[in-house]
């Protein structure tokens, strides 16, 4: 960054690990990506996890989506050069298949798994295994209730409240392992929700922009959503969502300003 930038002092957060890697707090700002290799396919996943190890990852997210992921899961953990997150979305028992197969975090949707119930017992498993979640907000899959009391539209104020309600639900089975992202493809609208959310919480945020696209435009618009908010303090870990091979993810996080 330019010498004569301003820049705002690092938000302080609470640190939590994701395997051994640290987030939040005065760590590093860590650099995260996703496979697109079927997570059942053992050897293929690994070898693009080694590549985006070695392309900068701190942290690689795998699907976790049928039981054949979970089981792949079980055989990838124990080989893998980086901790490694599942990623889950509409089934909550993918989300204890992943915790009982060894992941080091996991990416709940709460916009997909609606049911307290569903999210209090995996957030319950994951506070006896000691394995952090990431609440991620998504403004294209907002719980319908959301957009009723929000103007039937996706507001800051909308994804922030969709990540309070998360939170309420693991403080109740007394879980705080917690990081959270507020992405959108409006880069104006994600800004924003992360400012407010910058407000309200100390836990650690990922930054990101959805569906940022292909390069170069994706490069362009995922740098404007994220040098941004870390330029104003705000982010601990981020990952560059792009139309292309994770590895040119990596690759642009690594390079990201400031």
């Amino acid at each position: 960054m330019d010498a004569g930038a301003v820049t705002f002092p690092r938000r302080t957060t609470r640190q939590i690990k994701v395997g051994d890697v640290p987030v939040g707090g005065d760590a590093p700002v860590t650099v995260q990506s996703m496979t697109t290799t079927r997570t059942a396919d053992v050897e293929g996943t690994l070898a693009q996890i080694y590549a985006l190890a070695s392309a900068g990852c701190d942290i690689v997210r795998c699907t976790c989506n049928e039981i054949e992921a979970a089981e792949g899961l079980a055989r990838i953990i124990p080989r893998s050069p980086v901790p490694i997150i599942a990623d889950i979305h509409h089934q909550y028992r993918m989300a204890l298949a992943a915790l009982e197969a060894g992941v080091h975090g996991l990416r709940l949707n709460p916009g997909n798994i609606r049911k307290p119930e569903h999210i209090k017992a995996v957030a319950a498993e994951a506070r006896d295994r000691g394995v952090p979640i990431r609440i991620g907000v998504n403004g294209g899959s907002l719980d319908p209730r959301l957009y009723e009391r929000h103007g039937g539209r996706v507001t800051p104020e909308a994804m922030v409240e969709s990540a309070l309600m998360e939170i309420g639900y693991f403080e109740e089975v007394g879980f705080d392992l917690i990081k959270i992202s507020v992405k959108a493809s409006n880069v104006p609208l994600k800004i924003e929700a992360y400012r407010q959310l910058a407000e309200v919480t100390e836990h650690p945020l990922h930054l990101g922009v959805t569906e940022a696209g292909p390069m170069p435009e994706g490069l362009i618009k995922a740098t404007a959503g994220i040098a941004s908010l870390l330029a104003e303090g705000i982010g601990d870990t981020i990952r560059y969502s792009l139309t292309a091979d994770p590895v040119e993810e990596a690759r642009a996080a690594n390079s990201c300003p400031p």
